[in-house]
């Protein structure tokens, strides 16, 4: 038996609690930073590739899993793949009008998510800004409170800022007093910086809290800036980047998306 994924757990959750909007949407934003490994029906030729479908009563699927192993499972042995981030693959099945079929018959967290559920997907991973009042923290830092946060923000932020692994050393989320919220992020690099105001403002989206204000700062990390902002913030460890690993290709660059066929 494969070790429960991060997906799994959320998966899990939202079953549990159908009505629960919440827990739907914390689902909805881990499912968006999942890499999904799809199943081929042959190896890729260049940038191209061309999923097996799955023809439902509700429509047509593509066979997708959370991990290369559970991909295998299903296949009964190895098989032509490519992994996509789910974030790409909703915009992909969007123009392709199909559905993602997930974890079928591999896992309790097994899904068949219509194409409704993409095109909202997207629609909503769309609808954040790429840029949260993001700016450079020079000036004078302002009145900062402890921060009044509903807890589906915390974990939601929590997550992204997880899976932001070497764009930063830490974050703290504080309160303002305008009634805002400010999340101070130190050492992160200035090709960093926008990346990680759009995962903020993901958080809020998938939170359905988008109308609350989140004001976004970048600050040099030093001992100084940590003390005066873990006076009042919640503080949010990001983690050190992981360790090089082989890219597959094509799918592993969410720039360069694989075209279905």
């Amino acid at each position: 038996m494969t070790k429960p994924t991060p997906l799994d757990r959320a998966h899990a959750i939202m079953m549990k609690a159908p009505d629960d909007e919440d827990a739907r949407l914390a689902y909805y934003a881990m499912l968006a930073d999942t890499e999904i490994f799809l199943l081929l029906e042959d190896e890729p030729e260049g940038d191209v590739i061309e999923p097996q479908f799955a023809d439902l009563d509700e429509g047509s699927f593509v066979l997708g899993f959370d991990s290369n192993e559970r991909l295998t499972k299903f296949a009964n042995g190895a098989a032509p793949y490519a992994a996509v981030s789910c974030r790409v693959l909703a915009e992909m099945l969007t123009e392709q009008e199909a559905g993602l079929a997930l974890n079928l018959g591999v896992a309790e967290s097994s899904i068949v998510l219509p194409l409704e559920a993409m095109v909202w997907m997207q629609t909503a991973l769309d609808e954040a800004p790429q840029e949260q009042q993001a700016q450079q923290g020079g000036s004078a830092i302002g009145t900062l409170v402890s921060p009044n946060v509903p807890e589906v923000l915390l974990h939601t932020l929590d997550a992204k800022l997880v899976r932001a692994a070497g764009l930063a050393k830490v974050a703290y989320l504080c309160g303002q007093e305008d009634g805002g919220l400010l999340l101070a992020v130190l050492g992160a690099d200035e090709p960093s910086q926008a990346p990680l105001a759009k995962a903020a403002s993901e958080a809020l989206v998938f939170s359905g809290l988008d109308d609350l204000m989140l004001d976004v700062a970048f600050y040099n990390d030093a001992p100084g800036l940590r003390e005066q902002f873990s006076r009042v913030g919640m503080r949010f460890e990001i983690p050190e980047p992981p360790k090089a690993k082989p890219v597959q290709a094509p799918g592993s660059d969410p720039k360069k998306p694989p075209k279905l066929r």
